[in-house]
C-alpha cells in the first residue's frame, strides 16, 4: 500500500460542500523555473484592531463592505435576520428515521428534529452564507459548531437537506451517499476555518478533542486581506494631528501586488486545497501555503467541467486569459466580492480591452444575433452551473464543447441557454458553423484524463508527450503527472525527473515530486534530493516525503541538510492542524516509510480516533502491527477494516496473508476464497489457494495454479508454480512447456531453470539441462552465488 491521502481543505464555501477526496497513495517548459519573490516587510507581526477602526478614514468602503458576501460571510442568528430573509419550513425534511424542520419564529430560532428516540431541539447560533444558501450552526459536543440538517435556498426561498444536497453523481461509475449531519465534515471548527470568519484561532485540544474556537469579527473584514491595521491607525491618526504624511502604510497594501499575490490571496480561500502551513499573509505565494486539487479528482469531469463544488481556482489556472500571467481576480470582482460587469451596457467589459475585435463583432463571433436575451461574453464562456444549490461560474473561460457533453455528459454553455435541446442539437450546430474542429482538442485531453482516470494507459507515450509539450495545460499535464501513479510503464519515470528538474510551474514540479516516491533509483533520488531546495515550499515538502524511503547515510552533507530542513517543513505542516485526521495518517505513512514504525503507530492511532470510520487508517496500522510482529493486533485492524468494508479488497487480501503468515490455514484458505469472491482475476489468490490446498486436494490446486497462469503468464513466479503442479500431476509435457517460455524469456527466477534442468535429467536428456544451467549461469539478474551454482550443475553435466 502506497502512502499518501490528498485531502481536501475545501475552505472558501459552505460546510455542505466539503466534499473529500481520500486516496490511499501506497508539462515541460524547459527553462529555469521562475520566481516570483513574496511581497517583502508588509507582514510583520502586528496587532488586529477590527474592522470598525477602519471607518474613520473609510466609511465609503466600508458601507460597501459591510453588507456584501465577505462582510456577512457569517453573522449571528437574530430576529430581524430571520424575519428579513427566511420563510417558514412548511414540509419537514425527512433523513432516514428522522425529520427536521427550522422554526424561525421571531421570538426563537432552532431546528426541531423528530424520531425513534423522541423530540429534540438544536438552537440555531449562527448564519453561513447567503449569496445562494443559508447555512446554520447551533452548538455541539466538545465545542463544536455543527452545521444543522436543514438549509435553505436564497434564490428559490426553499427549505432542503443540506447533506443530501451534497451528494455527486458519477457518470458511469459510482454515486456519492450523503453523511450524516454530525459528521465533522460539517464541522465548523475543523471545515470552516479561516474563510468565514476573521481571525480565528481554533484552540483545539488533541488529548480531550475539544475546541474553544474564538475569531476577532464574524466575516472576512478588511484586515483579513490587509494584515494587521493597528499600526496604520495609530500612524494615521498622529498624521491627522500633525499634519505630516507617514513615511510607511503600517499595514498590507494590495495595490502593489502582482496579478499571481492578488490571485493567491482571492485563492487562499477560494480553491479546492490542502494545507501545509497556517501560516499565509496577503502577499505570499499560494504553493508555499496550500496545494491545488486538480483533474485527479473525482470532482472534475474529465474535460475539466466542474462536477462537485471546486472553489475556482483549479478552472481559472485553466484559463487562456490568466495564462498570460497578466490577469487577476479584481478585473471582474471588487475586494468585498461584488462583479464589477453587472449593469447591461457594461456586460462585457470584464473582456476588454484584449477582445475588443471579439466583441465589435458579435454576430459573427457567436452566430446569435445582438438583443437576444443574455447576450453576454460569460453566457458562453463562464456558464453556471450549480451543485448543492449553489450556483457556481467556470472560470476555465474555455468556448462550449457540446461533443465533450455527449461523451462524458459534462456541462455546456449551449444547453444551459437551450434547455429545451439536447447535445447532440449543439453539436450539429457547431458542425454547421464549421466550428467542430475546434473541439479536436479539448476532446482528447478530456480522453487522456479519463483513461487515466480509470486506469487505462493505451496512450501513455502519447499522453507523456503531451506532458512535456511547451503548449501543454498546466492543470491538465499535472492531473496527468499525478495519475501517472497507476500507471506501471518504466517510460515514465525519465519524464517526471525531467519535469521536476526544469518545469516552471511550481506545480508541475509539485506533481512530478509526489509520483516519483518509491523510485530510489539514482536518477530519481537525485532530482528529489534537488527538489528539497526548490524556491517553493510545496514542492520540498513532497519532494522530502517521496524521499522518506531513502537511507540518509549515504548522502553528502549538504544533501541531509537540505533533506533534513524540507522534513522539518513537512512534519510541520502535518502538525498545522491538528484536528485533521488525514494529517496524522499521512504522517503515519511518512514514519511508516522511514520505518519508525512505533512514532507510525501512534499517529495512525491518533487518525482512527479523530476518523474511525476512515478504513486505510485500519489498513495501514496493521501493516506496522506485522512489522512488529504484532500479529494478532494486525489481524484485528484488518477485521476493523473490513467492518467499514466487507467488500474491501486490500483489507481482504492483506488479512488473508497474514492468516497464512501465522500458520492458520484453514481460516486463510477461507480468506482468499472471499478475495476470489471480491475479485475473480486475483493471481495472488488464486496462487496462495494453490499453495494452500496441494496437500489436501491437488488436483484443485493444480487448477489454482493454473488459474494464476493464466491471469499473470508474464510473472515467473506464478510460472514456476503450475509448472511445479503440473509435474507432480503427471503432465511433465506442459510443464517443460511453461517453463521454457520463463527461460526463453531469459527472466531471473532460479528455480524455474532449476526445475525445468531436473525434468530434463529425469528424462536422461543431460545435454538439454546442461545448457538450461548455462543460461542461468549467465543470467546478469541472479546473483553471483547462484550463478555459480548453476555453473556447478552444468559443469557436472559436462562429461555426460
Amino acid at each position: 500500500m502506497n502512502s499518501l491521502e490528498n485531502r481536501t481543505h475545501a475552505r472558501a464555501c459552505c460546510v455542505a460542500l466539503l466534499l473529500m477526496a481520500c486516496a490511499i497513495m501506497g508539462l515541460q517548459i524547459p527553462v529555469k523555473a521562475a520566481v516570483e519573490a513574496p511581497l517583502q516587510g508588509t507582514a510583520a507581526p502586528g496587532v488586529y484592531s477590527g474592522s470598525s477602526s477602519c471607518r474613520q478614514c473609510h466609511e465609503k468602503f466600508y458601507q460597501l463592505w459591510a453588507p456584501s458576501h465577505h462582510g456577512l460571510a457569517m453573522q449571528p442568528y437574530t430576529r430581524d435576520f430571520a424575519q428579513a430573509q427566511l420563510t417558514p419550513q412548511e414540509d419537514p425534511v425527512k433523513i432516514g428515521a428522522f425529520s427536521y424542520c427550522a422554526n424561525v419564529d421571531p421570538q426563537k430560532g432552532f431546528v426541531l428534529e423528530q424520531g425513534p428516540d423522541g423530540k429534540k431541539q438544536y438552537p440555531i447560533m449562527h448564519v453561513l452564507g447567503g449569496k445562494n444558501v443559508f447555512y446554520f450552526l447551533t452548538p455541539y459536543t466538545r465545542g463544536r459548531l455543527q452545521t444543522l440538517p436543514v438549509a435553505y435556498n436564497v434564490n428559490k426561498k426553499q427549505w432542503f437537506d443540506t447533506a443530501g444536497s451534497g451528494v455527486r453523481h458519477f457518470p458511469g461509475r459510482e454515486r456519492d451517499e450523503a453523511v450524516h449531519w454530525t459528521d465533522p465534515l460539517y464541522t465548523f471548527n475543523t471545515s470552516c476555518y479561516g474563510c468565514h470568519v476573521s481571525q480565528l484561532s481554533s484552540n483545539y485540544d488533541l488529548k480531550t478533542d475539544t475546541y474553544n474556537t474564538q475569531w476577532a469579527e464574524p466575516g472576512i473584514n478588511c484586515e483579513t486581506c490587509h494584515g494587521p491595521a493597528d499600526e496604520h491607525v495609530k500612524l494615521y491618526q498622529q498624521a491627522a494631528k500633525d499634519g505630516k504624511t507617514p513615511e510607511t502604510l503600517g499595514l498590507i497594501s494590495t495595490n502593489v501586488f502582482s496579478p499571481e499575490q492578488m490571485n493567491s490571496m482571492c485563492n487562499s480561500c477560494h480553491a479546492k486545497m490542502s494545507t501545509i502551513s497556517n501560516a499565509f499573509m496577503p502577499g505570499d505565494r499560494y504553493f508555499d501555503h496550500y496545494d491545488l486539487i486538480t483533474l485527479e479528482n473525482p470532482d472534475f469531469y474529465p474535460d475539466g467541467r466542474d462536477l462537485g463544488e471546486n472553489y475556482t481556482m483549479t478552472s481559472w489556472r485553466m484559463s487562456p486569459c490568466v495564462k498570460n500571467g497578466k490577469m487577476d481576480c479584481m478585473h471582474c470582482h471588487t475586494s468585498s466580492g461584488r462583479y464589477r460587469f453587472t449593469e447591461p451596457d457594461k456586460a462585457n467589459g470584464a473582456c476588454l480591452p484584449c477582445h475588443q475585435g471579439k466583441v465589435d463583432n458579435w454576430a459573427s463571433h457567436t452566430h446569435h444575433e445582438p438583443g437576444e436575451d443574455a447576450l453576454q461574453c460569460i453566457a458562453c464562456h463562464m456558464p453556471m452551473t450549480q451543485f448543492a444549490h449553489m450556483n457556481r461560474t467556470d472560470h476555465s473561460m474555455r468556448p462550449p464543447v457540446p461533443a465533450a457533453t455527449l461523451k462524458y455528459k459534462s456541462p455546456n454553455a449551449c444547453n444551459l441557454c437551450h434547455d429545451d435541446k439536447d447535445a447532440a442539437w449543439a453539436q450539429k450546430q457547431v458542425q454547421e458553423w464549421g466550428l467542430d474542429t475546434r473541439q479536436a482538442s479539448y476532446l482528447q485531453l478530456a480522453e487522456y484524463v479519463d483513461q487515466a482516470q480509470r486506469g487505462n494507459w493505451k496512450q501513455v507515450d502519447r499522453i507523456l508527450t503531451y506532458i512535456q509539450d511547451k503548449d501543454r495545460d498546466e492543470i491538465i499535464a499535472g492531473s496527468l503527472v499525478r495519475l501517472l501513479r497507476t500507471c506501471d510503464a518504466p517510460k515514465k519515470w525519465p519524464m517526471l525527473i525531467r519535469v521536476l528538474e526544469n518545469d516552471s510551474s511550481p506545480f508541475m514540479r509539485t506533481a512530478a515530486a509526489e509520483t516519483l516516491d518509491g523510485n530510489t533509483t539514482d536518477s530519481a533520488v537525485k532530482a528529489l534530493l534537488k527538489a528539497t531546495t526548490d524556491p517553493y515550499r510545496l514542492v520540498r515538502v513532497r519532494a522530502a516525503s517521496s524521499l522518506a524511503r531513502v537511507p540518509r547515510e549515504g548522502l553528502g552533507t549538504a544533501q541531509r541538510k537540505n533533506l533534513a530542513a524540507a522534513t522539518a517543513e513537512l512534519i510541520e505542516g502535518l502538525h498545522a492542524r491538528p484536528d485533521d485526521y488525514a494529517a496524522h495518517f499521512n504522517l503515519g505513512n511518512f514514519y511508516m516509510a522511514q520505518r519508525k514504525l512505533n512514532p507510525s503507530i501512534t499517529a495512525y492511532q491518533t487518525a482512527i480516533k479523530l476518523r474511525p470510520d476512515y478504513l486505510a487508517s485500519h489498513v495501514n496500522i496493521a501493516f506496522v502491527h506485522n512489522a512488529l510482529g504484532q500479529n494478532t493486533q494486525a489481524e484485528k485492524s484488518f477485521h476493523q477494516a473490513l467492518a467499514l468494508d466487507p467488500n474491501s479488497l486490500i483489507a481482504q487480501t492483506n488479512l488473508a496473508m497474514l492468516l497464512g503468515e501465522m500458520g492458520r490455514m484453514g481460516a486463510a484458505e477461507k480468506a482468499f476464497r472471499r478475495v476470489m469472491v471480491l475479485d475473480p482475476n486475483s493471481a495472488t489468490a488464486a496462487f496462495n489457494l494453490a499453495v494452500i490446498t496441494a496437500q489436501k486436494q491437488p488436483r484443485q490446486a493444480l487448477q489454482w495454479a493454473k488459474k494464476a497462469y493464466d491471469l499473470r503468464p508474464q510473472e515467473p513466479k506464478y510460472a514456476y508454480t503450475y509448472a511445479f503442479y503440473l509435474r507432480e500431476q503427471g503432465d511433465t509435457t506442459r510443464a517443460m512447456q511453461v517453463l521454457q517460455r520463463v527461460v526463453d524469456r531469459k527472466l531471473a527466477y532460479p528455480d524455474a531453470y532449476m526445475l525445468l534442468g531436473n525434468i530434463h535429467e529425469t528424462q536422461g536428456i543431460f545435454w538439454e539441462a546442461r545448457r538450461v544451467y548455462e543460461q542461468a549461469a549467465r543470467l546478469s539478474g541472479l546473483t553471483q552465488q547462484e550463478r555459480m551454482f548453476f555453473e556447478m550443475q552444468a559443469r557436472r553435466l559436462g562429461g555426460r
